[in-house]
């Protein structure tokens, strides 16, 4: 995997390319960068061009002042795929990667040859009850909070990030990959941009009911889950996909690239998905 510097919808993107074949499009989440999926590519090169960027405002792609709502992620990674020459991609995102993918899958599905979402929730659709009957994860309401996260945190990123890492894994990241993602989320600019995605979520969350509105997904789609999220991403995903397939894999945690990429590896190559039943 080589690193390049992109210019696409106004931004300057960081992204990992390398191998030959159909392009796979990877998009990470909090507190990620590119290098969440380091375990899996080896294994998706030898049949993908991979191409794993950093999102918006996180890792060392442009740290903008907005846009950091799933709508212009999905142009983000729409642009991506027209600077490198891919008309279409299987796409595949975790985390806060999914919700932009779900969006391209929707808005632009002749770019989309398969759709890969995982350990995330879709904005407000029906299916996620049983998950949030105690309310959302504590983080959501205090990242949301303008500018409070980054004045409390700022001087103590490494114990805040490596908590999500510790939770996330239940066999540990690397303690190479665990410095890495530390220092892309050290200082008070990065934390900016990491929690603008968060407080970003109500628009999200209206642009997918808006999509979802419009159209149904017709991309073939694999929801895959662990925990804690488990089957709760598929469940949102039933009344809205024609063609879903659905796992969720045992004793992993949250960073399933990490955590399970033995399990991971053949549900990313795989180019087969049953119909809804």
């Amino acid at each position: 995997m080589r690193e390049h510097r992109i210019t696409a919808n106004g931004i300057d993107i960081t992204v990992a390319v390398g191998g030959r074949g159909p392009a796979l499009l990877l998009l990470h989440g909090f507190p990620h960068t590119w290098r969440v999926w380091s375990a899996v590519i080896p294994h998706l090169t030898p049949h993908h061009r991979v191409i794993a960027p950093d999102l918006r405002g996180l890792g060392a792609t442009t740290r903008a002042d907005g846009g950091y709502d799933a709508g212009t992620l999905a142009a983000d990674a729409e642009a991506l795929l027209d600077a490198l020459g891919e008309p279409a991609a299987t796409v595949a995102g975790i985390d806060a990667g999914a919700p932009p993918a779900f969006l391209l899958a929707l808005r632009r599905p002749e770019r989309v040859r398969r759709l890969v979402l995982m350990e995330s929730l879709l904005g407000r659709l029906p299916g996620a009850e049983d998950f949030l009957a105690a309310g959302p994860p504590w983080w959501f309401g205090f990242h949301a909070v303008p500018g409070l996260a980054e004045t409390v945190l700022t001087g103590h990123e490494a114990e805040y990030i490596g908590w999500f890492l510790d939770a996330g894994s239940r066999r540990g990241v690397p303690p190479e990959l665990r410095d890495r993602f530390i220092a892309a989320y050290t200082g008070r600019d990065a934390l900016r941009c990491a929690f603008a995605h968060y407080r970003a979520m109500p628009e999200s969350a209206a642009q997918i009911a808006e999509a979802v509105a419009a159209s149904r997904l017709t991309v073939p789609t694999t929801a895959i889950g662990a925990h804690p999220v488990g089957d709760t991403l598929a469940r949102q995903l039933r009344p809205v996909a024609d063609v879903l397939e659905s796992h969720v894999i045992e004793d992993c945690g949250h960073i399933i690239p990490l955590d399970r990429p033995d399990a991971l590896v053949p549900l990313l190559r795989s180019g087969s998905s049953r119909a809804v039943r």
